[in-house]
């Protein structure tokens, strides 16, 4: 395929991803959001404003999806003038976010049975990352559909790995980021006992950062946000890190598993949420852990 591409979702990901797609991967690129500030700011990288998404469908032979939830990408793909309903035979369609598995599954198999292919593609890493194309992106397809992507996907992506079918895409980061929630919140457990027993919390992550408990949580969410109490919005907000907690525990549900480590998670971003923190980048998570009991 050699023709236009679309990216729907220009928000603080999607936009630094759209932008370095425009730039790499010498094909055309329409962007569509409803907001009107990024898709200025990526004319300036060549990328051209779809009126619509029937507009967007019928220019592209690829379309990326940089969606908040599975909830709007059901909605952009299966709504009213959705994706669906202007596919065509060869299309490939590609979600970048973290969706249900088994909702994905189901979209995927609609947009088969229409002729077209389907991916799910999930991104990993941090806004950082997607600025200087080091995503990390876990993806469930078909081989065919997987070599049609990964030269796209690696204009802002260093790792990327072909988990499976679809849906093994959406399995491996829902996975992932429960993992990173708990570790976040075994970190928050960490300083709010060291504080209150009379050692400086950076010292104790520092100190961390030199043994066993080293990780990229501990130095990215813990140093950075934990440690410096900083949470701003217009980042991966408590709402959406309890959403993917909750696609974890219903996958784990779907296969006969109960796990009490992310139900303890999920309990304490609920907490988050009720004080009024549900907008903010979720290692404030940290707080609610610092004044339990």
């Amino acid at each position: 395929m050699s023709g236009s591409v679309g990216f729907i979702g220009l928000g603080v990901m999607g936009e630094p991803m759209c932008r370095n797609l425009a730039q790499k991967s010498g094909r055309p690129v329409l962007g569509f959001d409803r907001a009107d500030a990024p898709l200025e700011r990526l004319a300036a990288s060549g990328v051209t404003r779809a009126a619509s998404l029937s507009a967007l469908s019928e220019a592209c032979d690829v379309i990326f999806m940089a969606l908040p939830s599975g909830a709007h990408v059901e909605a952009v793909t299966l709504g009213a003038d959705g994706l669906l309903a202007h596919t065509r035979p060869g299309q490939v369609i590609v979600d970048l976010g973290t969706s249900p598995v088994e909702l994905t599954r189901d979209i995927a198999a609609k947009f088969v049975a229409a002729g077209a292919h389907y991916a799910d593609a999930p991104i990993a890493r941090t806004r950082q990352a997607a600025e200087e194309g080091t995503l990390s992106i876990m993806v469930g397809a078909d081989q065919p559909t997987f070599d049609v992507v990964r030269p796209l996907l690696a204009t802002f992506a260093s790792d990327i790995t072909h988990c499976g079918p679809i849906g093994a895409g959406q399995i491996v980061k829902i996975l992932n980021n429960m993992v990173l929630v708990e570790t976040v919140v075994a970190l928050s457990e960490a300083m709010a006992t060291a504080t209150r027993a009379g050692v400086d919390g950076k010292l104790l992550f520092e100190t961390l950062m030199k043994g066993s408990a080293d990780s990229f949580a501990l130095r990215n969410h813990g140093m950075k946000a934990v440690v410096a109490e900083t949470f701003p919005e217009r980042a991966f907000s408590t709402t959406y890190a309890r959403k993917d907690i909750g696609y974890a525990l219903s996958l784990a549900q779907s296969v006969g598993l109960r796990l009490q480590g992310a139900e303890l998670a999920d309990q304490l971003l609920e907490k988050t949420q009720a004080e009024g923190f549900g907008d903010l980048y979720w290692p404030v998570v940290s707080r609610i852990v610092a004044k339990s009991n």
